[in-house]
C-alpha cells in the first residue's frame, strides 16, 4: 500500500498517481473504470493531464464508517492497475 495516506477526518484513503503522459493517465483511468464496474465499487477521482487523485471512502457498516481491511484490499488492487 505504498503511497496511500489514511486520513481520519473524514475517514478515507488517498493516493496521487503520476504518469509520464496523458496517454498513460488515460490507460490507468480506463483500467480503473473497467475494474470498478466489474466489482461495483467506485472511488472518488480527480485527474489532470499526467496525474490521478484517488480517494477511497469506507464501505458502510453497522457500527460506524471506518476504513477496513476490505478498503485496504481495494486500494491494493488499484495499485495493480498501473501499466508500466
Amino acid at each position: 500500500m505504498e503511497g496511500w495516506r489514511h486520513k481520519n477526518r473524514p475517514e478515507c484513503l488517498e493516493k496521487r498517481f503520476e504518469f509520464e503522459s496523458y496517454e498513460k493517465t488515460r490507460d490507468f483511468l480506463d483500467a480503473l473504470g473497467d475494474f470498478c464496474e466489474k466489482i461495483n465499487r467506485f472511488p472518488d477521482i480527480s485527474f489532470g493531464k499526467t496525474y490521478a487523485n484517488i480517494t477511497i471512502r469506507p464501505l458502510e457498516n453497522m457500527e460506524k464508517e471506518a476504513i477496513s481491511k476490505i478498503d485496504h484490499e481495494f486500494a491494493e488492487k488499484i495499485d495493480l492497475l498501473i501499466i508500466e
